[in-house]
């Protein structure tokens, strides 16, 4: 039969969340109310766009003076671009090589005694002059192009801003509460709509302390609801590391799959199958008495009734398991009916001589023998 550890949890979403929009503004357009079914991605809430709107092309007129500054088209997404090719270094490395010259044909000159010191002086001076604005340039040109990775940047942050304007689903789910309405002006962050995803669902059982060494994840979990003749089944997918000091409990949890009857938030209770195929002693539900709260089973014993109190565990359709007051090979009366402690009884079906005695005023020939008294 099988083992089972028998528990109390309650049914939980799988993911629920509070949705908030991320940019402030007016609350325009709400999609969506109570119950409302919606998938991954879908729109749900949007606040006025215009103010981000008119971000963006801020951002992009921005964005196009920094790449004509570059040499860049004005539209384009790649923003790569050469130094050494912008007009700014080419102009100053023009000068500088018209610098070098001049100084290469003064100094020639000064050597044959034509041209004086002076103007020797002031083409040198003039030279590294342009040399000196060749780096300036240089340096000109890098700033430019950070200058344009950082309006690159300014145009992402404002089209992000943009998007953020719409609310969408993260997961497939239901909306669970509204929380805000139209023409509200909502802060960044404010609870617009909460979204709950009940398929499957979340069970949280806490298991006792003494069963919890037989609990294994991915055993097999049935789950009964109140009101609901359907049994639920599902597998036990988390257990905490630890047992819970304050109850002395192993909290566990097991995803169930929703056909659309069950709800986060309903008390049920659950068997964990700890072991299927476990060896047990167990008696057809016929053989068991109830009297004052007790249960009890008629044996024989030295051909006479005995009565035994037992304590029952698991139940099958045709079977009731026996965990204590009874042993194997012991023979159960199994219609007891009023028989009690002390009256005789015979048997006559085919045991083993071993196992029945019957009393002397029945033994004799088969056909002799009474049947169960």
């Amino acid at each position: 039969m099988e083992r089972i550890v028998t528990a109390t949890g309650t049914l939980a979403a799988q993911e629920q969340g509070t949705l908030s929009i991320k940019v402030p503004g007016r609350l325009n357009t709400i999609a969506v109310d109570l119950g409302s079914v919606v998938k991954k991605g879908d729109p749900l809430a949007q606040v006025d766009p215009q103010d981000y709107q008119l971000h963006v092309r801020q951002a992009e007129a921005t964005l196009a003076q920094s790449r004509a500054s570059l040499g860049l088209p004005l539209d384009g997404a790649n923003d790569s671009v050469e130094i050494d090719k912008t007009s700014l270094v080419r102009q100053a490395k023009a000068v500088l090589g018209e610098a070098a010259k001049n100084r290469d044909r003064v100094l020639s000159l000064a050597k044959t005694g034509i041209s004086p010191q002076s103007e020797v002086d002031t083409t040198e001076a003039a030279y590294i002059v342009a040399l000196n604005k060749v780096e300036a340039a240089l340096d000109e040109a890098r700033t430019r192009q950070a200058t344009l990775a950082q309006r690159r940047a300014e145009l992402d942050i404002a089209q992000k801003q943009l998007a953020d304007t719409t609310l969408r689903a993260p997961f497939d789910g239901a909306i669970q509460a509204r929380l805000a309405g139209l023409g509200e002006f909502l802060e960044a962050g404010t609870a617009v709509l909460t979204l709950v995803r009940s398929d499957p669902l979340r069970l949280r059982v806490d298991v006792p302390e003494r069963d919890a060494a037989g609990v294994r994840a991915g055993q097999v979990v049935r789950v009964r609801v109140e009101g609901l003749t359907d049994v639920v089944t599902g597998r036990l997918a988390r257990i905490s590391p630890a047992i819970t000091e304050s109850s002395r409990m192993l909290v566990s949890e097991a995803d169930i799959p929703n056909q659309g009857v069950l709800r986060p938030g309903l008390f049920v209770r659950a068997e964990i199958v700890t072991n299927e195929r476990d060896n047990g002693l167990g008696v057809p539900p016929s053989a068991l008495l109830l009297f004052a709260g007790l249960e009890k089973v008629v044996t024989v014993k030295d051909s006479r009734a005995l009565e035994k109190i037992v304590t029952t565990g698991r139940r099958g359709a045709d079977w009731v398991e026996i965990v204590s007051g009874l042993k194997p090979g012991d023979l159960v009366v199994l219609d007891p009916g009023n028989l009690r402690t002390g009256q005789p009884v015979g048997v006559t079906q085919d045991l083993p001589p071993e196992a029945v005695k019957l009393p002397p005023e029945t033994s004799g020939s088969p056909k002799n023998r009474p049947g169960l008294n």
